[in-house]
């Protein structure tokens, strides 16, 4: 199977990595073989363990969704392919992708393996943080995205670094077309589109960073 990162890529991500990952990162991968079940589970596959290759410091550790239900279970994962990152400790870092993290969202993906390797280290605002100690009650965050999307990206990231921040957030990134039945379930036309907590609130667009927890924090408040 020929490579999906150029050279010119690779070389580029090897001196990033070297730069600013500053411990081993895991990243659990769940697929399944059956292609009706996932049809891009391995292309999800090849996309990870082509980057494991440019940093020692990144090890994907690949689990079967239909027979390591355990695992699946442990993660509360939903759908495959799905994707689950670990810090060096073993901490769950709340993060998922399900569905491919091509296009657009590559870049999401490498951010956020960079920031799981410092531990979680991602830039929010004193206003941010002080207002995600109030929450007490798991919150899901879906953000519903295609790979042409320029402007999915900020709003993954922004759901993913508060999920690195509130043990009680998980940011999910979720590819909406291949994922139609839950795309028409939740109306999404148009994207980011970010359902919070399996349609309790939901919000379009990428929003910045004080709207978006604002949005967040309205439906917590409705509770």
């Amino acid at each position: 199977m020929a490579a999906l990162l150029s050279e010119e890529d690779k070389k580029y991500l090897i001196d990033l990595f070297h730069k600013e990952m500053s411990s081993d990162v895991k990243i659990l991968f769940f697929k399944s073989d059956n292609k009706d079940e996932c049809q891009y589970c391995d292309i999800t596959q090849q996309i990870l363990e082509e980057l494991a290759e440019l940093s020692e410091k990144i090890n994907v550790e690949i689990h079967d969704f239909d027979t390591d239900k355990n695992a699946a279970e442990k993660y509360k994962l939903e759908m495959i392919p799905a994707i689950v990152m670990l810090d060096e400790q073993g901490n769950d870092m709340r993060i998922r992708f399900y569905g491919v993290p091509s296009g657009y969202e590559f870049s999401t993906l490498i951010e956020d393996v960079i920031a799981t390797s410092k531990g979680g280290k991602v830039e929010l605002s004193p206003t941010t943080l002080e207002i995600l100690k109030e929450l007490d009650r798991p919150i899901k965050l879906q953000v519903f995205v295609t790979p042409t999307c320029p402007y999915c990206p900020k709003a993954v990231s922004m759901a993913q670094k508060l999920a690195m921040k509130s043990p009680f957030i998980q940011g999910e990134m979720v590819e909406a077309n291949e994922f139609p039945e839950l795309s028409m379930r939740y109306n999404v036309s148009s994207v980011p589109h970010i359902i919070i907590n399996d349609g309790e609130g939901e919000f379009v667009g990428a929003l910045p960073e004080d709207a978006f927890v604002e949005q967040v924090m309205s439906v917590v408040k409705q509770a």
